[in-house]
């Protein structure tokens, strides 16, 4: 059986046994063949990084079929196999300059499979991590076809439930691109609001913390674009329920970068958080999360004690007047029912019901 055909199978068997899992917690699989296949994939890297092979002789024989067949093998279960596949690519990738195109679609090609069809592979991380290299070399300004690599491949990576599995690479990807071209923020931060995950608490820390990360890239142009959906966003994930989702939204405020952000664009952000701190001061269950609350809410007065004094006055009668419609409401529906029990039955009324 080839390599690829018995990494497959391996596979095959063990998504059975797990019962289809997230895989995060999942033992590695060791390939008792590892000793010799070690010994094969050594000898292909010295090959490969050897003075004496001239690159183009050596691309006739590295074409785009040995690619295609390398990259089949990062599914391997064996983190062993993957880390040596790894470093094969990236001198393949220094080397052959003529095949990196080719290599850039060819991975592409393995991102969207396992975004939009299987949802299962074992080789995403070590990917992206070899893309990590690729991308800081990349040279400005950015080619067309390097920003559609980031929207259409990167930011819906964000989406597979195993996220976590390489949150790490996938960050780092992101942010150099951010960092190499500090435009691409807004449409960063906007790309990940759109595949924010609604009932995965897990996923919705994972996705502050890479915000953040991103946000200390991104300068004050960028965050204008997008300040009212992200603050909308981590107004509600204040407000969560879980309390790590809350204690995450509210560390952001640790972070001087965002401070200075906020402060300089506070009549915008000040009005969308305070009733989330108001709401959290008043009915969440956590103690740790109703202390960062406290200390956030310290922080805005001393920022602008008149606006945020006029956000919680605001709020209030916000407040007041939700309560107001509730009980013109309520007996609204009162005087409905009692009207209703006290109508008397009509003539017509009956002859309708019998028909």
């Amino acid at each position: 059986m080839s390599r690829t055909g018995r990494s497959r199978t391996c596979l095959s068997a063990r998504s059975s046994s797990s019962g289809g899992g997230e895989g995060e917690e999942e033992e590695p699989m060791f390939d008792p063949a590892w000793p010799h296949l070690h010994l094969v994939y050594d000898l292909l890297l010295k090959f490969i990084g050897s003075s004496s092979l001239d690159a183009k002789v050596g691309k006739k024989y590295f074409d785009h079929t040995f690619i295609v067949k390398l990259l089949e093998l990062f599914n391997s279960e064996d983190p062993r196999e993957r880390d040596c596949l790894k470093t094969i690519l990236h001198r393949i990738y220094g080397k052959f300059m003529v095949h990196r195109p080719f290599i850039r679609k060819a991975v592409s090609n393995i991102f969207y499979h396992f975004v939009f069809e299987t949802d299962r592979h074992n080789g995403i991380a070590e990917l992206l991590e070899v893309f990590g290299s690729v991308i800081s070399g990349f040279t400005l300004p950015l080619k067309e076809e390097h920003k559609i690599f980031l929207w259409r491949v990167l930011i819906p990576l964000h989406k597979p439930k195993t996220l976590g599995v390489y949150l790490q690479q996938l960050t780092y990807c992101v942010t150099q691109f951010v960092e190499k071209e500090p435009k691409l923020a807004s449409s960063v931060i906007l790309g990940l609001l759109r595949y924010w995950p609604i009932t995965n608490s897990q996923k919705e820390v994972m996705f502050l913390s890479e915000i953040e990360e991103v946000l200390e890239a991104t300068n004050m142009v960028e965050f204008q674009k997008c300040m009212v959906l992200l603050f909308r966003r981590i107004a509600h994930c204040i407000n969560s329920s879980h309390f790590q989702v809350a204690e995450r939204a509210l560390f952001m405020w640790n972070n001087d970068h965002i401070i200075s952000l906020v402060a300089q664009n506070r009549q915008a952000i000040v009005p969308i958080v305070t009733p989330a701190l108001e709401e959290n001061i008043q009915n969440h269950w956590n103690v740790s999360v109703l202390n960062l609350t406290a200390n956030v809410k310290k922080m805005l007065s001393e920022m602008d004690e008149e606006l945020f004094s006029a956000c919680l006055a605001k709020h209030k009668e916000d407040g007041e007047r939700q309560a107001s419609l509730e009980q013109k409401r309520r007996l609204a529906w009162e005087r409905l029912e009692s009207a209703a029990a006290f109508q008397p039955v009509t003539g017509n009324t009956a002859v309708l019901v019998s028909r």
